[in-house]
């Protein structure tokens, strides 16, 4: 049975929880780690916490976090008041025709297929079976099972006929974005997951007004071909796309799983915007974000949360709260980077903010500044490629070709790379001065320490560029001449008054 509203399946660092009892030593702050959470399932953990606590909190009409493990109990199971018997909370259903835990009800003429493990039931899919490996843990606890199952109800893509995904992206080959606000463990600089889940809860709890539909879609009846219509369910519903049923065998769990002939829910019109409170949504076609094969470089979470014009509204989760402006804070942005029923892996960037940026990082300010930086990037970028690109076309004064830029893509790559570790500790520095004669020497110390790495990286990479050995002398004197004169370029605007790139 495994009942997850009584047993205590959980393992934290303040001892093994039932799932009410997680949730309150979660409200007292008691909670800072779950040892057996795999890295790629977090996002997915931390996001089913706080939906199933609002949605159960606001069922009971309360706005509290209570602190004791029956008042959470009985919230939770005023979301399941047609399971009385609690059959909805346990990990094994009793019979074939009754839910259990993000297990919807067999309805009846499918063909299961065996799954030995936790890990083998779980989302992750890679193309070489390299990042994570698969069927591993055969001696897995029901824990194990349970962070299984949440990642792949809540997170999973299309992977094939009859395996369909979640509706919380846009396409079958998109991703559930986590883009948030987090509060960071105290002296230290990582997230805090009590005060995370607190945080998102009252946040979410602020701007409610009852539940508005379906809440836990597991416990619905799932008839061959039957889909659920979005505007059927509470905005913070909990999936689940896949037909999936745990069965134990002499005391060792296991898994079956089943195909449907249609998605669960309705939801492709909809384009991933659901009302998912970590998703970024774009203005224009009011989409929520598709990772793809990015990774959440500077670049992106400027155009994300900073750009000049616009293309994204932040999600309400990402944006700081009055009651915030006291404690420094931390940027998540998590997310799987999904192929054609693969991922290119876990994606996961954390951004310490400060306590005096975490009220202005959504206003007006940071768009120019961020703007400066880029421009300031861009500008010692193309010194180094057109270095670079001049010695492989041996130091010829002629036109460049796309060839020769070719060959400097790995060092121009490498220049990036560090810029981008440099990149949020340089925009909050820039955006506490408030006059020029505070911000120059930033600029310009920034801009020698770019100058100072794009340098290193032609040192290292114009020996390996081809080039004959009669010919690669006056390259490289050029090569390195061309990279000079576009330094030089790039530290002339700091005296340029018409160059106001990133000025408060």
């Amino acid at each position: 049975m495994l009942d997850l509203l009584h047993e205590p399946l959980i393992e934290t660092n303040a001892g093994r929880q039932s799932l009410p009892g997680l949730l309150a030593a979660m409200a007292r702050g008691e909670v800072q780690a779950f040892p057996a959470l795999r890295p790629h399932q977090r996002p997915a953990w931390h996001m089913f916490l706080v939906q199933l606590s609002v949605m159960a909190l606001d069922t009971a009409k309360r706005r509290d976090l209570p602190l004791e493990e029956d008042g959470w109990r009985a919230a939770l199971r005023g979301l399941t008041p047609d399971f009385p018997d609690d059959e909805a909370w346990h990990l094994v259903a009793t019979s074939p025709d009754r839910p259990a835990f993000l297990q919807p009800a067999d309805p009846g003429g499918l063909k299961w297929q065996d799954v030995a493990t936790p890990d083998a039931l779980d989302m992750l899919i890679t193309s070489r079976n390299h990042d994570i490996k698969r069927e591993i843990a055969r001696n897995a606890e029901p824990q194990d099972w349970i962070f299984a199952l949440v990642s792949l109800q809540t997170m999973e893509g299309f992977g094939g006929a009859g395996n369909y995904g979640i509706a919380r992206m846009n396409g079958g080959s998109s991703s559930r974005v986590l883009m948030g606000l987090a509060p960071a463990r105290k002296g230290a600089s990582d997230i805090d997951p009590s005060a995370w889940w607190a945080r998102d809860v009252s946040r979410l709890l602020e701007t409610r007004k009852g539940v508005t539909g379906k809440c836990l879609i597991w416990q619905e009846p799932w008839p061959e071909g039957s889909m659920l219509d979005l505007t059927a369910l509470d905005p913070q519903f909990i999936e689940v796309c896949r037909r999936i049923r745990l069965v134990e065998t002499e005391g060792r769990l296991t898994a079956q799983r089943s195909t449907s002939k249609a998605a669960r829910i309705s939801g492709k019109d909809a384009k991933g915007n659901t009302g998912d409170p970590w998703a970024p949504l774009n203005i224009a076609e009011g989409k929520s974000l598709t990772l793809g094969d990015q990774n959440w470089t500077h670049e992106l979470l400027v155009r994300l949360l900073f750009s000049d014009k616009p293309e994204w509204v932040a999600p309400p989760l990402a944006q700081h709260h009055a009651a915030e402006a006291n404690e420094p804070m931390l940027l998540v942005a998590e997310a799987f980077a999904r192929g054609n029923s693969k991922t290119d892996g876990f994606k996961s960037r954390i951004v310490p903010v400060p306590m005096a940026m975490v009220r202005k990082m959504f206003g007006a300010q940071p768009r120019p500044v961020a703007s400066g930086l880029l421009a300031d990037i861009a500008s010692i970028d193309l010194a180094l490629r057109n270095g670079l690109a001049t010695v492989a076309a041996r130091g010829s004064s002629g036109k460049l070709d796309k060839q020769n830029y070719q060959r400097s893509r790995p060092a121009c790559e490498a220049l990036r790379r560090k810029a981008d570790e440099l990149f949020f500790p340089e925009l909050w520095k820039r955006m506490e001065v408030t006059d020029d004669d505070g911000f120059a020497p930033l600029r310009r110390e920034f801009l020698e320490e770019l100058a100072m790495i794009a340098r290193n990286e032609f040192q290292r990479a114009s020996p390996g560029i081809p080039c004959s050995t009669l010919m690669r002398p006056r390259a490289e004197a050029r090569g390195r001449q061309a990279l000079e004169r576009g330094l030089h370029a790039a530290m002339r605007k700091l005296n340029d008054p018409e160059d106001a790139d990133g000025r408060p």
